[in-house]
């Protein structure tokens, strides 16, 4: 009879995002995830081939969240509003793991996640299709997540130096990159 196993791929991803969003993404290690889940480092290896799998793993249950959250925020049927709630959530999700967010978009990211950016993507696009038109729907779902990263980015980083009301800049920004592209189909 085979020994019970004593974790889970499920818990040693979920000890991998722990440790990435406390030590960031270079300052764990393998040993690290098994003293976390409470077994021993070999053990790991039945559950993962190596930490680079691991990592692919995590940031598969990250982009499947931020999927979950933001496809959540859009249900009131007015796209306007759904795109400001979809980029609330987007967000806040950025707020709650920042490394990961980070990773997500970083040069190095983890390679192979097309099909996860597709199914990722469908309720922006579907709402961006609406509000500018389907000539316009990729230009402008990438300049509204381009926006919304890089005020996300800075924000994070502490780069608003200058004072002010970050909420404000958001709402204001936002609005002019909804009005951008809701003119852009006119």
């Amino acid at each position: 009879m085979p020994a019970h196993a004593q974790t889970s791929t499920a818990a040693v991803v979920a000890a991998g995002r722990r440790l990435l969003e406390e030590r960031g993404a270079d300052a764990w290690t393998m040993r690290d995830v098994a003293d976390t889940v409470g077994v021993r480092t070999p053990s790991l290896y039945k559950r993962v081939r190596d930490r680079s799998d691991l990592l692919r793993l995590i940031m598969e249950d990250v982009a499947d969240e931020l999927t979950a959250a933001t496809d959540a925020a859009a249900g009131s049927g007015d796209p306007i509003a759904d795109l400001r709630a979809l980029m609330a959530a987007y967000r806040s999700f950025a707020h709650a793991n920042p490394v990961a967010f980070a990773l997500m978009h970083a040069p190095q990211a983890v390679s192979g996640a097309t099909a996860r950016s597709e199914r990722s993507s469908a309720t922006l696009l579907r709402l961006v299709a609406e509000v500018a038109g389907p000539r316009h729907t990729l230009p402008a779902a990438r300049t509204i997540v381009a926006w919304a990263t890089g005020f996300i980015t800075m924000e994070l980083a502490g780069a608003f130096r200058l004072g002010g009301d970050i909420e404000h800049a958001w709402d204001f920004g936002l609005d002019a990159v909804l009005n951008a592209i809701k003119h852009g189909n006119d």
